[in-house]
């Protein structure tokens, strides 16, 4: 059977983006053409771009607005952090096996809950089924008790402001409000050394594309159908008799293992994770990439949010103290001219 045109199209510009983003930069790295700098600075943007997929996931194909997304990002990104620094051990400023940070606090053994992270897989496991344990029992309570709209929206944010103020006291043995860092090593290699950091923006860019097809997978099948309904029609799909509370569970812990995921690509590459990366604010500006790059497109958040920090990367340093001024004005432009986002202006210009 013979491809149609408009699928070949779908999957030659992603496998062209690829080519040139996953092969083509990290050997232009090698040669010296683009700067550790600037691989790293895209590594991470493609970290947060996978973050953005869950959330277009929950809110642009499902509508239901989660402003706790932060908190499953860091909490990947602290199970990654955790493994780094009991992998680093006597490297630390004081050479002992725990973390400076235990060592300042006086703390005499590794806490037990810091176990498992010795060994990667079991981090790699505990820092996505923590997000997804978590997001079960919260999103199982909240839409048992049909929790939407704004009042979603709210208890999602109180969620992520209760974590984000727990995290901070040093009695979590989670580093405080200095978080975890000084990471030296992953799985053996060196994070200083360049080969590496091409390594994990090359893995970064790989685990986007894949997630890319994932969620577009998910939304082309039956289950991505009901998703857009519960979105447009949820009491007309409740009175046929579909479980809209096990859907809506569903789809809120696909979107915590997405943002966790990130996270755990994300600080290998950054250095660091603090409770700072969690707060309310930084969910705000996740949800601000999408709504930019237009949600329920799929691609529409990868731009957003590639987009967006990009630009912060520039004006931070331009301008400092400016950012969330420009922040602001920007997503106020985004709703009331272009509410569609950036795919939405680009659809409208095909048409005309």
């Amino acid at each position: 059977m013979k491809m149609s045109k408009n699928t070949a199209m779908t999957y030659a510009r992603p496998i062209l983006i690829f080519l040139i983003f996953g092969i083509v930069a990290p050997v232009l790295n090698a040669t010296g053409v683009i700067s550790d700098t600037t691989l790293n600075l895209w590594g991470r943007y493609f970290c947060f771009a996978i973050a953005a997929l869950g959330i277009d996931l929950i809110w642009g194909y499902t509508g239901i607005l989660s402003l706790c997304q932060a908190f499953f990002f860091c909490l990947g990104g602290y199970a990654v952090g955790m493994y780094m620094l009991l992998k680093t051990g006597a490297q630390g400023v004081y050479g002992s096996a725990l973390p400076d940070f235990m060592v300042w606090n006086r703390v005499e053994q590794l806490p037990l809950f810091w176990e498992p992270f010795h060994t990667f897989t079991f981090a790699f496991i505990l820092g996505l089924l923590v997000p997804a344990l978590i997001a079960l029992i919260f999103g199982y309570l909240a839409f048992r008790s049909r929790l939407k709209g704004v009042y979603f929206a709210i208890i999602t944010q109180a969620l992520a402001l209760g974590i984000y103020l727990i995290f901070l006291r040093n009695e979590t043995m989670l580093g405080g409000t200095n978080g975890l860092t000084d990471f030296k090593t992953m799985l053996g290699f060196e994070l200083a050394d360049p080969a590496t950091k091409r390594g994990l923006y090359t893995i970064a860019f790989t685990a986007l594309f894949a997630s890319y097809f994932l969620c577009r997978a998910i939304v082309n099948s039956k289950l991505g159908r009901v998703l857009i309904a519960i979105r447009d029609s949820e009491h007309r799909l409740r009175f046929i008799g579909y479980r809209i509370a096990s859907y809506k569970v569903f789809v809120f812990v696909i979107a915590s293992m997405f943002g966790a995921f990130g996270g755990m690509l994300y600080v290998p590459q950054t250095g660091i994770i603090t409770p700072g990366r969690m707060d309310v604010q930084a969910s705000i500006e996740m949800v601000i990439w999408v709504a930019i790059g237009g949600r329920g497109t799929l691609i529409g958040p990868i731009i957003g949010a590639v987009l967006v920090n990009l630009l912060y990367s520039f004006l931070t340093g331009a301008f400092p103290g400016t950012w969330l001024y420009f922040l602001g004005l920007l997503f106020i432009g985004v709703v009331l001219f272009f509410p569609d986002g950036l795919i939405g202006l680009t659809q409208l210009k095909r048409k005309k």
